[in-house]
């Protein structure tokens, strides 16, 4: 085992990727001379020299389609965005191309390629620069999604999108970088589509997914304190969801309280939420509720945005409503 950064779990799964398939190459504003604009690429252009760690202009339209159409000829691109945010560039490439090529093509072309970045809020970059894209990138058939919250998933689900044949969006979180897990020396992955119960507990099952996980940690232990034993459910991929393990668990706890860091409308847990009710209906002993982002911009004033964002105390008051519990 090996004690690792999120940044350097995220940096060996694209070396030992790159060194299993030669098709595989990194592109994006500061990848190669400036090792990343998070360091997740350092020493990276070293090893593999400007052809395979391709620092570009301000121009994600442009490295988008670029890195997309290499795709289609047999290339495995990682494209940067400094910021999901940046993504929206680019948006036009994405959804016109990326993820309906295929079928456009009759499946002539598949798009192996992975847009990766960090998604979300950081330490007061504002609104512009505070978007969960999930939700909307979600809208769109043909992408994978994935959104792992710590180094060990990080590590192990950017290897499975890297071997994809889709186009995958993977986000990360620029407040987690830093995070420090043990993770394994040899190789693993982690496979798309299949959620982790982090938690198992009886009394209610509460899902989320990045950074709220963290959040949601905390409130589970808060709860055992109080004999109340929660089930956490970290979704590791958005989409394909796994609502085999989200439908398993409600129907054993019987109560289920939602967490996400985007807005609450149509949001991934109003997805989420929909799909229990249509196969837990009767198993529920109570409503669903919602963690979210308040329907506002975000602020950047610190208090306000920390108010605005799901936070330990409005997600124990959901489940202390949700269990009709005393405050």
């Amino acid at each position: 085992m090996q004690t690792v950064e999120l940044r350097e779990a995220l940096r060996q799964a694209i070396d030992e990727e790159m060194e299993r398939d030669e098709k595989v190459y990194l592109m994006g504003e500061e990848v190669a001379e400036y090792n990343g604009a998070y360091k997740v690429s350092k020493g990276l252009l070293d090893k593999w020299g400007p052809e395979r760690i391709i620092d570009t202009p301000i121009s994600e339209n442009g490295f988008s389609g670029l890195s997309i159409g290499a795709a289609m000829t047999g290339l495995r691109p990682i494209v940067e965005f400094m910021s999901f945010n940046f993504s929206f560039v680019a948006f036009d490439q994405l959804v016109s191309n990326a993820c309906k090529m295929y079928y456009m093509s009759g499946n002539r072309f598949s798009v192996p390629i992975v847009f990766r970045g960090p998604n979300g809020a950081a330490a007061q970059v504002s609104c512009q620069h505070s978007h969960c894209v999930e939700a909307i990138y979600g809208q769109l058939p043909g992408f994978i999604i994935m959104a792992p919250s710590n180094p060990y998933d990080a590590k192990g689900l950017l290897k499975s999108a890297i071997r994809s044949n889709n186009p995958v969006i993977f986000l990360e979180n620029e407040l987690d970088y830093g995070m420090k897990m043990e993770i394994p020396t040899e190789e693993y992955l982690v496979p798309i589509g299949k959620a982790q119960i982090l938690q198992e507990g009886k009394h209610l099952t509460l899902i989320s997914h990045s950074r709220m996980i963290h959040h949601c940690r905390e409130v589970v232990k808060a709860y055992a304190k109080k004999g109340i034993e929660i089930e956490l459910i970290d979704l590791r991929t958005i989409k394909p969801l796994d609502m085999g393990t989200i439908a398993e668990s409600v129907r054993k706890t019987h109560f289920a309280v939602l967490v996400e860091e985007g807005h609450i409308f149509a949001g991934i847990s109003a997805e989420i939420g929909f799909q229990i009710q249509e196969q837990c209906f009767d198993f529920l002993d109570a409503p669903l509720k919602r963690v979210c982002q308040r329907e506002t911009p975000l602020p950047y004033n610190k208090e306000l945005e920390r108010e605005s964002q799901p936070n330990p105390e409005r997600i124990s008051q959901a489940i202390a409503e949700t269990l009709h519990l005393r405050s």
